[in-house]
């Protein structure tokens, strides 16, 4: 399937101002961010992984 679009097709729409909800006030940017943030899904996992690559190496240099 080839999909071809040229710019020209949008140009009556480009330069609109962003649409505003008209039902609810938008969410401040920091809450916004702080719902796609990183977060441990698996807590204590890292200090697992961490604690078994020490076992690890220490095996491996025979100590």
């Amino acid at each position: 399937m080839i999909i071809d679009r040229d710019i020209k097709d949008y140009q009556h729409i480009i330069n609109l101002p962003r649409p505003e909800p008209q039902r609810h006030i938008r969410m401040a940017m920091h809450k916004r961010a702080a719902q796609f943030a990183p977060f441990a899904a698996l807590t204590g996992y890292e200090e697992i992984v961490q604690a078994t690559a020490k076992a690890h190496e220490k095996a491996v240099a025979g100590g």
